[in-house]
């Protein structure tokens, strides 16, 4: 004897209940990567100054970079480190204390990483 078809269809509120812990796992999901996103804000990346705007790196990095013998290095190294820090230092070297972040990062090799 065959089972009756209807046997293996579902029931419309099994398949109610499966949307539903469906769209909870996707707000659940969506609610996981927007507090992840905030600890990485809260954590030193992406700070604003006080005025609560990014800097202009680009501009920033010429300035201090404008003396550099290795110009392509110094303005990598110092939009790598503007973009962590939003913070250059003024002039084209020295001064590391105005900026902390931008004072602390360093290579693999233990130098400092920003010019």
């Amino acid at each position: 004897m065959l089972p009756h078809p209807h046997q293996f269809t579902k029931h419309p509120a099994a398949m109610a209940i499966s949307h539903r812990s469906l769209m909870a796992s996707i707000l659940l999901s969506l609610l996981l990567l927007q507090l992840v996103g905030a600890d990485e804000t809260a954590s030193g990346y992406g700070t604003r100054t006080a005025t609560g705007e990014k800097i202009d790196c680009g501009a920033a990095c010429i300035a201090r970079c404008r003396l550099a013998s290795r110009q392509n290095m110094c303005l990598r190294a110092c939009g790598t480190c503007c973009a962590r820090c939003n913070c250059v230092p003024p002039g084209t070297s020295g001064n590391e204390d105005v900026c902390p972040c931008y004072n602390t990062m360093t290579t693999h090799g233990g130098r400092h990483k920003c010019p």
